[in-house]
Protein backbone atom coordinates (compact mmCIF):
# COMPACT_ATOMS: atom_id res chain seq x y z
CA UNK A 1 0.00 0.00 0.00
CA UNK A 2 1.38 3.34 -1.03
CA UNK A 3 0.40 6.35 1.05
CA UNK A 4 -0.12 9.41 -1.13
CA UNK A 5 -0.04 13.00 0.06
CA UNK A 6 -3.22 14.08 -1.74
CA UNK A 7 -5.47 16.45 0.21
CA UNK A 8 -8.62 18.46 -0.33
CA UNK A 9 -9.86 21.52 1.52
CA UNK A 10 -13.45 22.34 2.39
CA UNK A 11 -15.32 24.76 4.62
CA UNK A 12 -17.77 23.56 7.21
CA UNK A 13 -19.21 24.52 10.59
CA UNK A 14 -18.77 22.89 13.97
CA UNK A 15 -21.70 22.14 16.28
CA UNK A 16 -21.51 25.70 17.71
CA UNK A 17 -21.82 27.21 14.24
CA UNK A 18 -18.19 28.32 14.03
CA UNK A 19 -16.51 28.18 10.63
CA UNK A 20 -14.14 25.24 10.22
CA UNK A 21 -11.47 24.73 7.58
CA UNK A 22 -11.31 21.01 6.87
CA UNK A 23 -8.28 19.46 5.19
CA UNK A 24 -8.96 15.84 4.31
CA UNK A 25 -6.71 13.12 2.98
CA UNK A 26 -7.67 11.67 -0.35
CA UNK A 27 -6.82 8.39 -2.10
CA UNK A 28 -6.48 6.17 0.98
CA UNK A 29 -9.03 3.48 0.08
CA UNK A 30 -6.45 0.63 0.33
CA UNK A 31 -5.78 1.59 3.97
CA UNK A 32 -9.48 1.69 4.78
CA UNK A 33 -10.08 -1.66 3.10
CA UNK A 34 -7.07 -3.31 4.76
CA UNK A 35 -8.95 -3.51 8.07
CA UNK A 36 -5.71 -2.83 9.95
CA UNK A 37 -6.48 0.71 11.14
CA UNK A 38 -9.41 0.14 13.48
CA UNK A 39 -8.93 2.91 16.00
CA UNK A 40 -9.17 6.66 15.65
CA UNK A 41 -6.95 9.02 17.63
CA UNK A 42 -7.73 12.72 17.72
CA UNK A 43 -5.22 15.29 18.94
CA UNK A 44 -6.80 18.58 20.04
CA UNK A 45 -4.90 21.87 20.29
CA UNK A 46 -7.10 24.54 21.84
CA UNK A 47 -6.10 28.17 21.38
CA UNK A 48 -7.52 31.64 21.93
CA UNK A 49 -8.88 32.36 18.49
CA UNK A 50 -8.78 35.58 16.60
CA UNK A 51 -11.13 36.35 13.72
CA UNK A 52 -14.03 33.90 13.70
CA UNK A 53 -12.21 31.38 15.93
CA UNK A 54 -9.21 30.97 13.65
CA UNK A 55 -5.68 30.88 15.11
CA UNK A 56 -3.42 33.91 15.01
CA UNK A 57 -0.58 33.78 12.50
CA UNK A 58 1.82 33.16 15.40
CA UNK A 59 -0.27 30.29 16.77
CA UNK A 60 -0.61 28.77 13.29
CA UNK A 61 3.19 28.93 12.90
CA UNK A 62 3.57 27.12 16.25
CA UNK A 63 1.27 24.34 15.05
CA UNK A 64 2.97 23.68 11.70
CA UNK A 65 6.14 21.95 12.98
CA UNK A 66 4.08 19.96 15.49
CA UNK A 67 1.82 18.71 12.71
CA UNK A 68 4.80 17.79 10.54
CA UNK A 69 6.53 15.98 13.43
CA UNK A 70 3.40 13.97 14.24
CA UNK A 71 2.69 13.11 10.61
CA UNK A 72 6.26 12.05 9.92
CA UNK A 73 6.56 9.94 13.07
CA UNK A 74 3.20 8.20 12.73
CA UNK A 75 3.42 7.52 9.00
CA UNK A 76 7.06 6.42 8.88
CA UNK A 77 6.19 2.78 9.53
CA UNK A 78 2.45 3.27 8.92
CA UNK A 79 1.60 3.05 12.62
CA UNK A 80 -1.07 5.66 11.97
CA UNK A 81 -2.28 7.81 9.09
CA UNK A 82 -3.20 11.46 9.36
CA UNK A 83 -6.59 11.62 7.64
CA UNK A 84 -7.98 15.00 8.58
CA UNK A 85 -7.10 18.39 10.01
CA UNK A 86 -9.87 20.64 11.31
CA UNK A 87 -9.13 24.27 12.17
CA UNK A 88 -11.63 26.71 13.64
CA UNK A 89 -13.79 27.28 16.67
CA UNK A 90 -10.66 28.00 18.76
CA UNK A 91 -9.09 24.60 18.14
CA UNK A 92 -7.17 22.49 15.67
CA UNK A 93 -7.88 18.79 15.54
CA UNK A 94 -5.60 16.25 13.90
CA UNK A 95 -7.38 12.98 13.15
CA UNK A 96 -5.35 9.80 12.78
CA UNK A 97 -6.39 6.21 12.17
CA UNK A 98 -4.03 3.83 13.93
CA UNK A 99 -3.22 0.16 14.22
CA UNK A 100 -2.45 0.36 17.93
CA UNK A 101 -3.44 3.07 20.45
CA UNK A 102 -0.74 2.34 23.08
CA UNK A 103 1.99 2.44 20.40
CA UNK A 104 0.40 5.63 19.02
CA UNK A 105 0.69 7.22 22.47
CA UNK A 106 4.32 6.21 22.81
CA UNK A 107 5.16 7.54 19.34
CA UNK A 108 3.28 10.76 20.04
CA UNK A 109 5.35 11.37 23.17
CA UNK A 110 8.56 10.64 21.30
CA UNK A 111 7.63 12.88 18.35
CA UNK A 112 6.78 15.77 20.67
CA UNK A 113 9.87 15.52 22.91
CA UNK A 114 11.68 18.41 21.14
CA UNK A 115 8.79 20.81 21.77
CA UNK A 116 7.91 22.78 24.87
CA UNK A 117 4.83 21.60 26.75
CA UNK A 118 1.93 21.90 24.29
CA UNK A 119 -1.75 22.64 24.98
CA UNK A 120 -2.98 19.36 23.53
CA UNK A 121 -5.45 16.66 24.53
CA UNK A 122 -5.85 13.20 23.03
CA UNK A 123 -9.06 11.28 22.44
CA UNK A 124 -9.28 7.74 21.08
CA UNK A 125 -12.15 5.60 19.93
CA UNK A 126 -12.67 2.34 18.09
CA UNK A 127 -13.80 3.21 14.56
CA UNK A 128 -13.21 0.12 12.38
CA UNK A 129 -15.69 1.39 9.75
CA UNK A 130 -13.91 4.76 9.46
CA UNK A 131 -17.18 6.54 10.23
CA UNK A 132 -15.54 9.89 11.04
CA UNK A 133 -13.45 9.78 7.88
CA UNK A 134 -16.45 9.01 5.66
CA UNK A 135 -18.43 11.87 7.21
CA UNK A 136 -15.52 14.25 6.65
CA UNK A 137 -15.03 12.97 3.09
CA UNK A 138 -18.60 13.98 2.23
CA UNK A 139 -17.37 17.59 2.51
CA UNK A 140 -14.97 17.12 -0.41
CA UNK A 141 -15.78 19.51 -3.24
CA UNK A 142 -17.45 17.53 -6.02
CA UNK A 143 -15.59 19.25 -8.82
CA UNK A 144 -12.30 17.74 -7.65
CA UNK A 145 -10.70 21.15 -7.48
CA UNK A 146 -9.95 21.07 -3.76
CA UNK A 147 -6.72 22.52 -2.53
CA UNK A 148 -3.66 20.40 -1.90
CA UNK A 149 -1.76 20.03 1.37
CA UNK A 150 0.64 22.79 0.34
CA UNK A 151 -2.26 25.23 0.27
CA UNK A 152 -3.00 25.15 4.00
Amino acid sequence: MKLTDDWFTALSENEAGDMMVVCGRDNITPFIESGKFKERAEVYWRYKGETKGMPSDEEARRMEPVQEALKKAMEKDKLAILTGVYTGGDERIWVFYTRNVPAFGQMLNKALEPFELLPIEIYTEKDPDWTEYHEMYELKPENGEGDTEEDY
